[in-house]
């Protein structure tokens, strides 16, 4: 199960030895206007030199300066409109006093602690699916297969010359700082389930294999297997997403809210992007973003009473793609997310001007899960395999 939990702990990208006698580490938003920044197909940590982005350096040093902090790094966030710094605090600095002081600043936007996310754990393969069976794929795809629909799979790195996965990355972009671009466990298991190549002879086929996938490591594999992630890392790749035009975000990670990630998400959905996230059976209210308002929540397991927002998908012994050109089992609702974010393609190149409320009052439900085929056939009004007799929502025009 790769699930995500966050926990409170310090920033950075240390193993786990090394966090505990890290420095905190905290995130402060300046306002960056709007006149002051183009973004363009090379935007990435080392955005355009202007006036604008000199002048809230210097804010940035002054308060370094003043609160005894240390500038590691910064970055423009357009989608929200604000440069956001990573700074590390002083050694014996009181928890969260800095941060308070901050958000009271004129000069500061609002200010925060990073947090640190861990993870938990008609090809050949494709008869052993879950999905292709439960979401009869093979008749759904006559419909619509996700293609030109962007995916982008926010998680640890994915192997881009995979058998399953040549030729389906539009992008791929490193957020991690100080170390490579890899191809790790988890982000190539996300995106074989999402977009694995179709009738290619070999391994798996996703749910939406026409899809395009951009690729963004956020989050990093460290030693006995286990992924961290944190709000800066995670920040970044949402803010690269929103600005290179994603259809749909997977989030398969979770734990407490965080403002930072809550801002864009809440961006994301006021555009009609379709955030899908995975739900933490450890927590109750399902984590962060799962319950977040907009988010798509998703969760594996049946046997726990969750609510009528949450939906359900197949996350139980499934086969995806793995590092190293191979393939391997996985359970957990990470993957049943990504079975979502596929759906999520389909869907969009079906309707994409749906709203958000539109497309789950289009999702048809039954007893253990979705039932994609008759999904498509409210969408649509054709049939194509053995599915319930459904009646098409009543979309509202929008003005």
């Amino acid at each position: 199960m790769l699930l995500m939990s966050l926990a409170c702990r310090a920033g950075g990208q240390e193993e786990p030895a090394a966090e505990a006698s890290a420095p905190r580490q905290i995130l402060v938003m300046l306002h960056l206007p709007a006149p002051h920044f183009r973004p363009d197909a090379s935007y990435g940590a080392n955005y355009r030199d202007d006036a604008g982005r000199l002048a809230r350096r210097r804010v940035a040093e002054a308060l370094a300066r003043e609160h005894g902090l240390t500038i590691l790094e910064g970055w423009a966030m357009p989608a929200l409109n604000v440069d956001c710094y990573r700074m590390a605090e002083p050694p014996g600095a009181e928890p969260g006093k800095i941060v308070e002081v901050l958000s009271r600043d004129a000069r500061v936007d609002w200010a925060q602690a990073i947090n640190t996310f861990s993870a938990q754990a008609s090809d050949p393969l494709y008869p052993v699916q879950p999905a292709a069976r439960q979401w009869q794929l093979g008749e759904v795809r006559k419909a619509a297969t996700g293609r030109k629909v962007l995916v982008a799979v926010i998680d640890s790195g994915v192997e881009a010359d995979h058998p399953d996965l040549a030729g389906q990355l539009a992008f791929q972009e490193n957020f991690v700082d100080g170390q490579p671009y890899a191809a790790e466990t988890h982000g190539t298991g996300v995106a074989g389930v999402i977009a694995a190549l179709a009738g290619n002879g070999v391994g798996i086929e996703g749910v939406a294999p026409d899809a395009r996938l951009m690729a963004l490591r956020a989050c990093w594999q460290v030693a006995g297997g286990a992924t961290r992630c944190n709000s800066f890392t995670l920040a970044k790749a949402l803010n690269f997403a929103l600005m290179h035009g994603a259809q749909v975000i997977n989030l398969s990670l979770s734990g407490p809210a965080d403002r930072l990630l809550r801002e864009l998400i809440d961006v994301a959905c006021a555009r009609g992007v379709r955030v899908v996230g995975a739900v933490d059976a450890a927590s109750a209210d399902g984590g962060f973003p799962a319950s977040h308002p907009g988010v798509f929540a998703v969760a594996a397991d049946s046997r726990r009473q969750l609510t009528a927002q949450v939906l359900m998908a197949p996350g139980r012994d499934i086969p995806t793609a793995a590092p190293g050109a191979r393939w391997g089992m996985v359970s957990g609702s990470s993957y049943s997310a990504a079975h979502i974010s596929g759906m999520m393609a389909v869907l969009s190149e079906l309707r994409p001007g749906l709203t958000l409320p539109q497309v789950r009052s289009s999702i048809v439900l039954q007893p253990g899960g979705i039932n994609l085929c008759a999904t498509v056939t409210r969408l649509t009004g054709k049939c194509t395999c053995v599915c319930v007799e459904v009646t098409p929502p009543k979309i509202a025009r929008q003005p």
